[in-house]
């Protein structure tokens, strides 16, 4: 499946324009190049591996989507909670 999504994207990009090939190029490296809050994370892991802390750091399989806040009514959702449990 994800190779017949990718056929479709290379036939798209014959059409597109000298400029949206540009801008895909830029997207597409933002998503290859490690941004500065994962390098920070590779060195506090191989930090850990140096010091003898940990042998081996587990990857997810899978990226978590972002949480969206919800709004409640009343009393805060951790108010609700303890006052249950008295």
């Amino acid at each position: 499946m994800a190779q017949t999504t990718l056929d479709q994207i290379l036939d798209q990009l014959e059409t597109l324009e000298p400029q949206e090939l540009q801008r895909l190029s830029q997207v597409v490296q933002g998503y290859l190049t490690p941004g500065e809050e994962t390098e920070k994370i590779l060195a506090f892991h191989k930090s850990l591996r140096s010091s003898g802390l940990v042998r081996q750091i587990k990857r997810p399989f899978f990226k978590q989507p972002e949480r969206q806040l919800i709004q409640i009514q009343g009393s805060p959702l951790s108010e609700t909670i303890i006052e249950e449990r008295r």
